[in-house]
This record gives structure tokens, sequence and C-alpha cells, in this order.
């Protein structure tokens, strides 16, 4: 495991490294959070920060944890022209860390798609009582 001093003392794996500091992609279908139906929240899995209420969340049918909309200030975006296309990158607003990619081709209320990997989020369901 690694740890990114300057954002964040949170340990992470070398696949959480390779996508969070080094733009990387993980492979479609690979996460567990694919399946995660529970209330709660998802947060950066480099600093802990809140990025996305579990209720946004939606089966988007491409293999990647996908939301429609963000917490409020939770990220940033940025111009991507690697691999020869035009993209929207997003990245957590706490730490930088990059997260994926944003499209317009989703559900309501917002029409937003974002295409999120797996191994970039902590999920932690919501506590009753």
């Amino acid at each position: 495991m690694t740890t990114d001093t300057t954002t964040t003392t949170r340990q992470l794996t070398p696949e959480q490294h390779r996508v969070l500091r080094e733009h990387g992609t993980e492979r479609p279908g690979s996460s567990p959070l694919n399946y995660e139906k529970r209330p709660g929240e998802f947060q950066c899995a480099g600093c802990g920060a809140e990025l996305f209420d579990a209720s946004t969340k939606f089966d988007s049918g491409t293999g990647w944890p996908s939301f429609y909309d963000t917490k409020p200030g939770a990220v940033t975006t940025t111009t991507d022209t690697s691999h020869g296309m035009v993209r929207t990158e997003f990245n957590c607003a706490n730490c930088g860390g990059h997260l994926g990619h944003v499209f317009n081709d989703g559900p309501g209320p917002t029409g937003l798609r974002y295409c999120t990997n797996g191994c970039a989020l902590d999920f932690k369901p919501e506590v009753k009582g």
C-alpha cells in the first residue's frame, strides 16, 4: 500500500493509487459497489470527503457505479483530451483524486451520469437509530 502524504494520510491499494493519483480507469464490472443499493453515502477513498448520496445512484449498464448528482461542492471538473477524445473528467474537490468522467446522458433531474471508478470510493451505510 502507498500513502500520498501531500493530500491525505489514507492508505491506498496499488489500484486505488493508479486510479486516484495517476488518472487510471478500473476494469468495467470489477467493483462490488456496482451492486450496492443500501441507503448511505459514497466517499472519496483517497481522503474521506463526502461525494454522493446513495439515493442518486442508478444502474447505467456501463459496468461502473453511476450517479446523477454529487454533494454540493464535492467535485471539480476538467477537460480530458486523452485517448483521442474530449471528455469531462471529475475529481475530488478536497484531495484532487481522479474519480471518473461525467456525461450528459443520465436520468433526471440533472441529465448527468457521473461514471465513477468504484475503487476510488468508500461506501458508508446509513446508521439507523
